[in-house]
């Protein structure tokens, strides 16, 4: 009866779920016995799904430091978002919890009758977080307009220039494709950034079948050039969507088809420069306030008159959270932008905020905590590259770090995905064995699936794995099935 029950367990757990549905994977080739768990992990790695792939196992034991299971754990492999274990990691170490992002609004030249004779200047500091909501002007620029009034401006005969000097310029990750480049999962990144540098595509149906579907997009200022081509079809329809734009230009070209049925569909889609999609966001809600800008808005890169030299006028700063609450936001949803930033704002303690300097600086964390850097090969801070290589040694010697310093334990635990609850794995592992019992980074590009994190075991135990599958052309939910049954089986 015990083996039989353990058995229908891990079938139970190849119960998987997509996008909110649950999809059974084919059962497993074999009952699991009341056998080791080293025997049972490896005939679920045996499986033949899985026989063109390199599969990296590392688990442990936080509890006595004890290897329970190990699979090629000292091979380099891709990591995917497990990446953003690491730079999380390493950023919490070198700038602490409680690092804040700061953006300050100040002005050069004098004020008279209303009149600012001189630019306004925006000072980026690299903060991922100034957003918009529903298409909008941000927040915080309603925030600026009411500090440039009660500095007496209401007319700005100048520019607006946003400075983003602090961050070098290399908007996008070494290793990036770029056939993905205009997708919102790629925004580049920098020291001014706005609305996580992408627009917003909100697609409509339109009332009668056969006509073009209304498309709306924001914030303001985006710079893009849509070209739209999305007709409404019949209710029951496959509603397919396909954005893209080539790099360095704005064309976007939006094409497709809704069903009538659909409700509002959405999308996003990188912007070239962040710099610019800040400021221009900036003027056109400024004018939206009765604040005008005659010179119009600029990257401080193009500028064909530098900046006049002398004292400047401080106007407003805008403070981020704190690094905690950031790095929660970039762990539960997989956010790529964030990862860049945090890599190169790493780099900026030092100079201007560089991955090669973000890089050293994860270097010379792993080496204070005596883990080895030749199990790295780091190209940027997200793992959307794929010149990114880890071994699962590597991701589990973190973990482990990161568990037995108790300045970095709790807020890092606390960004982790919960299994069956939030974040990346909310629809995934919703079953009594595994429900709220893993925090893990999920980690996907083609052919590749990760996850590591925690897992509580029945029996109170708390173990730190890393489980990496690269070279996998087998559906990914049939891959997380796998991996998942693995869990279930060290969770016993």
């Amino acid at each position: 009866m015990i083996r039989r029950r353990r058995g229908l367990l891990i079938a139970a757990l190849m119960t998987t779920a997509v996008t909110g549905t649950l999809v059974a994977a084919p059962p497993l080739p074999f009952q699991i016995a009341a056998s080791t768990p080293a025997a049972d992990l490896d005939r679920l790695f045996d499986d033949p799904l899985l026989a063109p792939a390199l599969v990296a196992v590392r688990v442990v034991s936080l509890t006595d430091g004890r290897n329970v299971y190990a699979r090629n754990p000292d091979k380099l492999v891709v990591p995917a978002s497990n990446m953003k274990l690491v730079t999380v990691a390493a950023a919490a170490s070198r700038l602490g919890w409680d690092f804040r992002f700061t953006t300050t609004l100040e002005a050069t030249g004098t004020v008279r009758a209303g009149v600012l004779r001189g630019d306004l200047i925006v000072e980026g500091g690299g903060d991922p977080s100034i957003t918009s909501p529903d298409l909008r002007g941000a927040p915080l620029f309603d925030e600026w307009a009411d500090a440039l009034r009660a500095a007496g401006i209401t007319h700005v005969d100048g520019r607006i220039v946003g400075n983003d000097d602090a961050f070098a310029d290399e908007p996008l990750g070494a290793g990036w494709a770029w056939d993905y480049l205009s997708a919102g999962y790629a925004a580049p990144s920098g020291a001014l950034s706005y609305n996580e540098n992408v627009a917003v595509l909100r697609v409509t149906p339109a009332p009668t079948s056969g006509l073009p579907a209304r498309v709306d997009i924001g914030p303001p200022g985006h710079g893009l050039d849509p070209s739209v081509a999305v007709v409404t079809v019949p209710e029951g329809s496959t509603t397919t969507l396909d954005i893209s734009r080539l790099p360095g230009t704005a064309r976007l070209a939006v094409r497709g088809q809704i069903a009538i049925d659909s409700p509002p569909v959405i999308r996003t889609a990188a912007v070239d420069n962040p710099t610019r999609y800040f400021v221009e966001a900036l003027r056109l809600s400024l004018a939206a306030r009765g604040i005008s800008v005659s010179g119009g808005s600029w990257d401080i890169d193009d500028l064909r008159t530098p900046l006049a030299v002398g004292p400047r006028t401080f106007i407003a700063r805008r403070t981020s959270e704190p690094l905690s609450a950031l790095a929660g936001y970039e762990l539960k949803v997989s956010q790529n932008f964030y990862g860049e930033t945090l890599l190169k704002a790493m780099g900026a303690v030092r100079g201007v905020g560089s991955v090669e300097r973000g890089k050293q600086a994860v270097v010379t964390t792993l080496t204070d905590w005596d883990l080895p850097p030749a199990s790295l090969v780091l190209s940027d801070g997200c793992g959307l590259s794929r010149y990114n290589y880890v071994t699962a040694d590597l991701i589990v010697g973190v973990l482990q770090h990161v568990w037995n310093d108790q300045t970095l334990r709790g807020p890092y635990l606390a960004a982790l995905p919960v299994g069956g609850h939030d974040g990346t794995l909310e629809n995934r592992m919703r079953n009594p064995s595994l429900d709220r019992r893993v925090q893990a980074k999920t980690g996907t590009i083609s052919n590749v699936r990760a996850l590591s994190g925690y897992l509580n075991t029945a029996s109170g135990e708390k173990l730190a794995f890393s489980i990496i599958v690269n070279n996998t052309t087998a559906p990914g939910v049939r891959v997380d099935g796998i991996v998942d049954a693995a869990l279930a089986r060290l969770a016993q």
